[in-house]
């Protein structure tokens, strides 16, 4: 199987839950945390390039119901790219790279079918 790499926060619930799932099935992979390691900028603009803006921006977290309305308002492609750039927690979570392809949030379900015969 591909390299497996999860992105995330470490107290992030989604992450935690993903950890887990990896963990239960028995599933090689690095765990790379953004508030301790940093944003990989050459990552995030292949995960935008692969899935879009709109599924890689989380509008649900506390970081983004905290941002002045002038920053939520609006908002483009170059603009959310420069929000996520300069909060990545912005970034809905996990990020999940496994070989060339990109999955993003945490569905047991999804993770199934994207693993499917790695058990």
């Amino acid at each position: 199987m591909s390299a497996t790499t999860l992105y995330g926060l470490a107290n992030c619930g989604s992450c935690k839950a993903a950890r887990a799932w990896l963990d239960q099935h028995g599933i090689e992979y690095r765990f790379h945390d953004f508030r301790k390691e940093g944003l990989p900028r050459e990552h995030f603009e292949r995960w935008l390039a692969e899935v879009g803006w709109e599924v890689l921006l989380n509008r649900r977290g506390t970081t983004w119901r905290g941002l002045p309305d002038g920053d939520k308002a609006g908002l483009t492609g170059a603009k959310a790219r420069t929000l996520m750039l300069a909060h990545p927690s912005l970034i809905k979570r996990p990020v999940l790279e496994i070989g060339a392809a990109v999955v993003v949030g945490f569905s047991s379900a999804q993770y199934d079918v994207v693993f499917e015969g790695a058990d």
